[in-house]
């Protein structure tokens, strides 16, 4: 469910098909998003889930995974 939720956001922002997020998916690598591009995920991804992602641990996610797990973690 949250992957899925985040997986929305990452193919909305990029504009790339959602079938090609997976959890191993590298945000920078893979789908070559940009620092601005990663802003717009996290904020869209604290809008969803309704939390607060710290900038010092936004710029720690490479990973779709890391996105999830923050979530997963953190969300109410």
């Amino acid at each position: 469910m949250i992957f899925e939720k985040i997986q929305q956001i990452i193919a909305q922002q990029l504009d790339v098909d959602p079938s090609d997020i997976t959890m191993d998916t590298n945000l920078t690598k893979d789908l070559e998003a940009d620092s601005l591009d990663a802003v717009e995920i996290i904020m869209a991804i604290e809008e969803t889930f309704d939390i607060e992602i710290p900038d010092d641990q936004a710029e720690q996610f490479k990973l779709v995974s890391n996105l999830v797990k923050f979530v997963e973690d953190n969300a109410q």
